[in-house]
């Protein structure tokens, strides 16, 4: 029943999609700036605020179909429905365009990490297979989301609401890969992606 429920909602938001991402970096650059985007997101696209991502070097498709979710309450995320309001398909693929063109910021849990840990992570994405999406460097393709160096407390925000079922993607998928895994997998998986690069 929730997967037919998200697949309507994926196919009510087709006619919203623009056919291809080719936005202006500097016309979204001023729509970043003049809506305050950097508020929460960062200046540069790299947040310090807690569980807000980093949106720098995600690719345009991704934060073209995120915005897109938004704005047409697919996705339920407050403040961000709000903000999202008003935005035409052009401007969303201004702000994307400008957003791809950002350099990743460092990892945001540093390049260091605990060996264990960081060795019970890349055991768990290999696991569950998190490089063949994301691919293996982890800065995501297409519609899949950058995890490397994303800050750790949003990705484990975003996980378990995949876990949980209180969040979705385009498709289950990440619900799925996501079944079962624990918190403190999660927390493992979370503390490997945020050191990568």
């Amino acid at each position: 029943m929730r997967a037919s429920l998200l697949a309507a909602a994926v196919l009510a938001a087709a006619p919203f999609l623009p056919a291809s991402a080719a936005g202006d970096a500097a016309r979204g650059g001023a729509l970043v700036q003049e809506r305050q985007c950097g508020t929460c997101h960062g200046a540069a696209g790299v947040s310090s605020m807690p569980n807000i991502p980093s949106l720098a070097g995600h690719t345009d498709e991704f934060i073209t179909l995120q915005l897109i979710l938004l704005r047409e309450r697919i996705r339920i995320a407050p403040p961000m429905n709000e903000l999202s309001q008003g935005l035409t398909d052009a401007q969303v693929e201004d702000i994307a365009a400008h957003y791809m063109s950002l350099p990743p910021g460092p990892p945001a849990g540093g390049t260091e990490g605990d060996p264990a840990r960081m060795a019970e992570g890349a055991a768990l994405s290999e696991t569950l297979r998190c490089g063949v999406c994301h691919l293996p460097d982890y800065r995501g393709r297409a519609q899949m989301p950058r995890l490397a160096g994303q800050r750790e407390d949003y990705l484990v925000h975003a996980l378990v609401g995949y876990r949980d079922g209180t969040r979705h993607g385009t498709d289950t998928n990440m619900n799925a890969v996501m079944y079962g895994v624990t918190d403190a997998q999660v927390a493992a998986l979370a503390y490997y992606m945020a050191r990568q690069k």
